[in-house]
């Protein structure tokens, strides 16, 4: 993987395939691994750019809180520094989309078209927000192992344990492996977050908004909502998926990018 500095940090990133530029933005507390499946299935039609995001993988970690606002600039900077210049095709899972609804809301002039994976558009709750800053503050004292315990049972349908063991163990390795001073800002981040449903309505976009059928975390009828706020989005349920659709069922999700490509 490659380096590149963009103004006070490091980023790591995979650039690979030819077409049109398809941005891959991870969730939390991942790293650019979780599409290895699109990296590898999509190459023969798009260029696909894939990220550290400051804190995760190989890339630099800035301690304290760093907002959704804050990745969606690093990743203009880094498509700058990369010296694209053409509208690109992004996609974000999880954290990813809370990324991307900032990324629309100060740099839609370089949005082509849109995918959401797995996500919300509303804000934390006052409970949900005082458990992120929580376990952001047990992560930077006892380390990621904390998240491994916290997030693994969230992640994935109770089948792909059985159909994608080794899929599985990489993710738990990811996280056990995140920086814990990135995974803290990040929750930080995440807690403050500001509400994004209104920006909703903005997207003029050809936009996916992916759900796998049994994710918890971003449940697929509050997905569907999303998808019904934007005017040219179409709401796909991925069947046997969990949280992590993209890299449980590979080819149902590759194809809906395919098919957006296309558009």
């Amino acid at each position: 993987m490659p380096t590149i500095s963009i103004g006070d940090i490091d980023l790591h990133y995979v650039d690979r395939g030819s077409g049109p530029v398809l941005l891959l933005v991870h969730g939390f507390p991942l790293d650019h691994t979780m599409w290895k499946y699109q990296l590898d299935g999509l190459a023969d039609v798009a260029r696909m750019i894939a990220p550290d995001l400051r804190g995760f993988g190989r890339s630099g970690v800035t301690p304290g809180t760093v907002s959704m606002e804050r990745y969606a600039d690093d990743l203009a900077a880094l498509l700058d520094a990369l010296k694209i210049t053409e509208k690109v095709v992004f996609c974000g899972l999880s954290m990813g989309g809370y990324v991307a609804w900032q990324f629309w809301r100060k740099h839609s002039s370089r949005v082509a078209k849109l995918i959401v994976c797995d996500t919300r558009g509303a804000p934390d709750t006052p409970e949900a927000a005082k458990t992120r800053l929580a376990t952001a503050e047990r992560v930077e004292k006892t380390g990621a192992r904390a998240l491994a315990e916290l997030m693994m049972g969230k992640l994935f349908a109770p089948a792909t344990a059985q159909k994608r063991p080794k899929d599985v163990e990489a993710m738990r390795q990811v996280i056990l492996s995140c920086p814990p001073k990135g995974a803290a800002a990040a929750l930080r981040g995440m807690a403050e977050r500001p509400d994004a449903t209104p920006l909703l309505s903005s997207i003029t976009v050809p936009t996916e908004v992916i759900v796998g059928e049994h994710d918890a975390i971003s449940p697929p009828a509050e997905m569907r909502g999303i998808a019904d706020a934007i005017s040219q989005a179409r709401f796909v349920e991925i069947m046997g998926a969990g949280h992590m659709a993209p890299l449980e069922r590979p080819d149902e999700v590759n194809a809906v990018i395919r098919a957006l490509l296309g558009r």
